[in-house]
């Protein structure tokens, strides 16, 4: 089983973890940026984690009958622990603002998972709970590579997290000294 330690090995082979000041796709600032795509851009890492993350969505959620993807920041992960559990992934897409399940058609009381790659508010997926059980979607259960409120977070549904890890998040009207004497970069998808 993949442990915390494990997962950010692989983010730091891949030089993901970044310091500065960031704009978080919620808002909030950090000194850490976790740059997934960074690790994503190499199939066999992606791979290790993806198949970790489905092996403990499994154990943790029981059967389902699709994935689902968060918008851009979710396609990649969300896709290859779906190949990992043998089930069809399919992704949401900002319609006017919303969530919408644009490209696909899923059957009243289909059990879903939603993949996430790195979560700190849970907004994402919130939206993309909202969004499915308009669908008429069970959503049994979200999941993310790295949960960065270190299980704090409430999505609405229970949480499978192969790592935690607690960065510090700031408003950006209570930035400590030393963050706001770094000029911010957002790196983020939220408006993709």
């Amino acid at each position: 089983m993949m442990k915390t330690d494990d997962v950010l090995g692989i983010f730091r082979e891949a030089g993901a973890i970044l310091e500065g000041h960031f704009i978080l796709t919620s808002g909030l600032r950090s000194p850490v940026f976790l740059q997934k795509a960074r690790v994503f851009m190499h199939a066999d890492k992606t791979e290790r984690l993806c198949r970790a993350l489905a092996e403990k969505i499994r154990a943790e959620a029981g059967e389902i009958d699709y994935v689902v993807g968060p918008a851009v920041g979710g396609i990649i992960p969300a896709y290859e622990t779906s190949r990992h559990l043998g089930v069809p992934a399919v992704w949401v897409e900002r319609e006017n603002g919303v969530f919408k399940l644009r490209r696909f058609e899923m059957e009243k009381g289909a059990r879903v998972v939603i993949v996430e790659d790195i979560v700190t508010t849970g907004l994402s997926i919130r939206e993309t709970v909202a969004c499915l059980q308009d669908l008429g979607a069970t959503v049994v259960a979200a999941a993310c590579i790295v949960d960065r409120s270190a299980g704090k977070v409430d999505v609405g549904v229970p949480l499978v997290a192969l790592a935690e890890y607690e960065v510090p998040a700031f408003p950006a009207d209570a930035l400590p000294p030393e963050l706001a004497a770094i000029p911010a970069v957002k790196p983020g998808s939220r408006n993709l």
